[in-house]
């Protein structure tokens, strides 16, 4: 009988192993609309390089987790599709944005897309995807919806849009110049002017790059969202104390937000983007401010105290009245309630 005591034991353990073993599910689906992967061309790997060789290091950065590519045919026709997964909708997003175009053309797939010709990039949930087409019909754009949804799902946190990119001014910005920064790697490869030592990384900033438009021309602009105020107002009296090449160069700190514009533009056409910019912070109430009657453990506590004091009078009450009574009928009637004689008292069956 002890044996059998061991095994729902020995189950459990080997279940919690195969877990912590288990890979992630799949990336692309072996079919969508009519298309069909071809099992030859497939490829997977945990290796940023089968991506992209030459930026293999920003998309590290990233939070790269690993990569799928396959090949899909229906009919006469191909598609080449290469998906990599990040940890999460954060860095899927600052891929999408380190490899968009200015040329580029808007497209409805996915969380967000952008198509340039033959190839079209998208990123949903925690997958980036980048898809080159053997040619542009008008059913593309609804194959690669359905593409889309076969992804994995990611939810709660991991589901998250960094903040920082809705404080650009949306009626200036140029379409897909945005740029999405959380490592020094790819602040260096999209030539930031600002450099890298005087943002600190170690301070876990966020950036976000844009171009604006002007009445002069283009203005870049640069947001820097360090984790407290406190650390924002040291970094930017940092920054403006050093020499920056491709001025002039405007400030303004908004909250832990160091917004910068720079380029050939007066400061009447740089302050407008600067006021744009305002940082606004979300407070949510997560518990009460004053202490619930109902949460109150102490009064709790003080309740049931209560109750038994109540409930230990009550019996002293029907204690000392049921005693009580039988001392008073003892007087008014003696030997004829509680007092009768033992033969009186006992019931006997006298059964011969």
């Amino acid at each position: 009988m002890k044996r059998w005591v061991y095994i729902p034991l020995v189950l459990l353990m080997a279940q919690l192993c195969f877990s912590a073993t288990a890979p992630d599910p799949a990336i692309l689906p072996p079919s969508f609309n009519g298309w069909l992967r071809d099992p030859s061309s497939v490829k997977t790997g945990t290796d940023p390089a089968i991506v992209d060789q030459t930026d293999a290091p920003v998309l590290k950065e990233y939070g790269f987790s690993d990569a799928e590519l396959a090949t899909y045919t229906r009919g006469n026709r191909k598609m080449q599709v290469k998906a990599a997964r990040f940890a999460d909708l954060t860095g899927a997003y600052g891929a999408f944005t380190f490899y968009q175009q200015p040329q580029m053309q808007t497209e409805k797939i996915g969380d967000e897309a952008a198509s340039n010709k033959l190839r079209i990039l998208f990123f949903h949930g925690s997958v980036l995807v980048d898809v080159l087409l053997d040619r542009v019909t008008a059913m593309s754009a609804a194959d690669l919806r359905a593409l889309s949804d076969a992804l994995p799902k990611v939810q709660g946190n991991s589901a998250a849009r960094p903040d920082l990119t809705s404080d650009l001014p949306r009626q200036s910005l140029i379409p897909h110049t945005e740029r999405y920064v959380i490592g020094p790697v790819a602040m260096q490869r999209l030539g930031v002017p600002v450099p890298v030592e005087l943002v600190d990384f170690s301070k876990s900033p966020e950036l976000v790059l844009a171009k604006c438009h002007t009445s002069w021309g283009e203005a870049n602009l640069t947001l820097i969202a360090y984790p407290t105020p406190q650390i924002a107002m040291e970094k930017l009296r940092t920054i403006q104390a050093a020499s920056l090449p491709g001025g002039p160069f405007y400030f303004k700190r908004t909250g832990p937000i160091v917004a910068i514009v720079n380029g050939n533009v007066p400061q009447d056409e740089a302050q407008p983007l600067l006021a744009a910019v305002n940082y606004d912070a979300n407070v949510t109430l997560t518990q009460p401010t004053s202490l619930d009657l109902k949460d109150n453990l102490g009064n709790l506590i003080i309740g049931v105290f209560v109750l038994i004091g109540f409930i230990a009078l009550l019996a002293l009450i029907f204690g000392f009245a049921f005693g009580g009574l039988r001392i008073l009928a003892r007087k008014l009637l003696p030997n004829k309630v509680f007092d009768r004689a033992d033969d009186v008292e006992i019931i006997r069956l006298n059964l011969k």
